[in-house]
């Protein structure tokens, strides 16, 4: 089993929002904000080949399905489909994946699903012989939406992922498209029905998602803006971050810029923080 990091269209968003309830003097030194208060944000994804023998990727990305307008309101940074060049310089194409796993269908972890935007052409799904995988919750979620995270989903996906005839909706903490391989958890705080997988069990890699979207975001007090229960975010994070100490289970983070693999720590305070930290897999062995 081999692991890569593929980075797909980068982002700008405020760092207010990101960083929730934490001062701004205090959340600059983590990472430094524009002229327009918005800081740099990765959307990096996981590949896994040979996951008992399938080509797993974990979330797409953001993606270049945005319209002009729309693409600069998001603060998104390219115009080409990055994910798709990376996965290339990786040697292989949307169509050699066989399973894609969406801890959540926001457009920052789903968008890549989609073609690059084309004036006049209607949106289109890549990936053409996977099975889309998605949390109950989380596809009922994006059926429904609250008004508060309406904007968050985009209303084009939904079908077409129906129409596929490859998506399949996951309870529990296992799949059918991949069994025992990959273990699922879930979290509540951030939306409902975030699905968080893990590979490879004790000593294995997690994908962190929106539940710790980067290093700074491993202290349990930060939460985010956008985090619908920051309160059961924090329970959910701790709870999280001790399970995967326990087991010596790794940190795969999509929005930090620099750093993509890390292992967790506790100091004799109580606080967590990561060592080991890796900001590329190349053909990562697990």
């Amino acid at each position: 089993m081999k692991l890569w990091s593929l980075m797909g269209n980068s982002q700008k968003l405020d760092g207010g929002a990101m960083f929730g309830n934490v001062p701004r003097p205090m959340w600059e030194k983590w990472i430094v904000p524009d002229v327009d208060n918005r800081i740099p944000l990765a959307c990096r994804c996981l590949l896994v080949d040979d996951l008992d023998g399938r080509r797993v990727l974990f979330e797409t990305g953001i993606g270049a399905f945005f319209e002009p307008k729309l693409k600069e309101r998001f603060g998104v940074v390219e115009s080409t489909h990055v994910l798709l060049d990376s996965l290339a310089r990786a040697g292989f194409g949307d169509a050699d994946i066989d399973v894609v796993v969406l801890s959540h269908l926001h457009f920052d972890h789903a968008g890549g699903l989609l073609a690059a935007y084309e004036e006049g052409q209607p949106p289109r799904l890549l990936f053409p012989n996977a099975r889309y995988l998605v949390s109950r919750e989380c596809w009922e979620r994006a059926l429904a939406p609250h008004a508060r995270d309406r904007a968050s989903f985009i209303a084009e996906l939904q079908p077409l992922l129906e129409a596929s005839g490859r998506l399949e909706i996951v309870d529990g903490q296992y799949s059918q498209a991949l069994g025992r391989s990959v273990r699922f958890s879930y979290s509540a705080g951030h939306t409902p029905g975030l699905m968080l997988a893990e590979i490879g069990g004790d000593g294995g890699v997690v994908f962190c998602a929106d539940l710790i979207p980067g290093r700074p975001w491993v202290h349990l007090p930060v939460t985010m803006g956008y985090d619908r229960y920051p309160e059961m975010l924090i329970d959910e994070k701790k709870h999280f971050l001790e399970d995967k100490l326990a087991r010596g289970v790794r940190l795969f983070f999509t929005h930090d810029t620099q750093c993509a693999l890390a292992t967790v720590v506790r100091d004799p305070k109580g606080k967590f923080g990561t060592i080991n930290e890796l900001g590329e897999l190349i053909a990562l062995a697990a």
